[in-house]
């Protein structure tokens, strides 16, 4: 079994100092309204894990088969719901560059949403995820 620890520690006001174990950490804020806006706040980052989650898992998933990709660019507008003060849909935008056919990247594609790992806990959120994806040959 793999664990995956975090430390937090407040600095000042309502900055937060997180920490992987792994000599990486980010400082966490709230806007200016609250805070002093010196970093994302924890939800901002929970949906920056998303996109560079998939784009992780969608890279390893090409380069296992043997798939080059010339440029994988994702954009990732999630809105957050005032009544729950949560995330509520996710709609992805995404540009796929690479000189293989269309059926290959989308089989890259399908394996990305069911093997990401944060997409699964978006899910089973009940966040609402959409996907456009644009497949670009140069």
């Amino acid at each position: 079994m793999t664990f995956i620890t975090s430390k937090a520690k407040l600095i000042k006001d309502l900055r937060v100092a997180v920490d992987n174990g792994r000599a990486h950490s980010v400082c966490l804020d709230l806007p200016p309204e609250l805070g002093t806006d010196m970093g994302p706040t924890a939800l901002e980052l929970g949906v920056m894990s998303f996109s560079g989650c998939f784009v992780t898992i969608f890279s390893l998933t090409a380069k296992k088969m043997r798939i080059q990709l010339k440029d994988l660019e994702v954009e990732l507008r999630a809105q957050k719901s005032e009544e729950t003060g949560t995330i509520v849909s996710a709609e992805f935008k995404i540009t796929v560059n690479s000189d293989v056919t269309e059926d290959r990247i989308q089989r890259v594609f399908e394996l990305t949403r069911k093997n990401c790992p944060v997409g699964k806990l978006f899910e089973q959120a009940g966040v609402k995820i959409s996907y456009d994806i644009k497949h670009v040959r140069e």
